[in-house]
């Protein structure tokens, strides 16, 4: 509805399974890691303004295209792959859509993301 906000809650982590000692501390690996995932979303055509809302209103997630057939172009960031997981499920059990399909996942160490990244093969007009 236009002027209506979204507020969608973040989507909660899963939940550890008996003898599932991983669930209950931070993965080391993961620990300085930032995860970005690139999702296709599929959704009825009517519900695409409803599923447009509840991600624009998940932290993290950014649509980068849509079109009126009900497909968006999503990406994901988040701190652990676990959380990626967690809003993948998210984006599958929201009513209207058929199908988040993840294309894309890419992990760097978080002190390298505020790192200038250098093409030394540039040649300068070349594009």
């Amino acid at each position: 509805m236009p002027g209506t906000t979204h507020s969608t809650p973040e989507p909660p982590l899963p939940t550890a399974q008996p003898g599932d000692t991983r669930a209950e501390s931070p993965d080391d690996a993961d620990a300085q890691q930032w995860h970005i995932a690139g999702v296709l979303v599929h959704t009825q055509p009517a519900s695409l303004d409803a599923v447009r809302g509840a991600i624009a209103g998940l932290a993290g997630a950014e649509i980068h295209a849509a079109s009126d057939a009900g497909k968006l172009v999503v990406t994901l960031e988040a701190p652990t792959s676990r959380a990626i997981a967690a809003h993948l499920t998210f984006l599958h059990q929201l009513d209207g859509v058929l199908a988040a399909t993840l294309v894309y996942q890419h992990n760097e160490d978080a002190c390298d993301m505020d790192t200038e990244i250098v093409d030394e093969s540039h040649s300068p007009g070349l594009y």
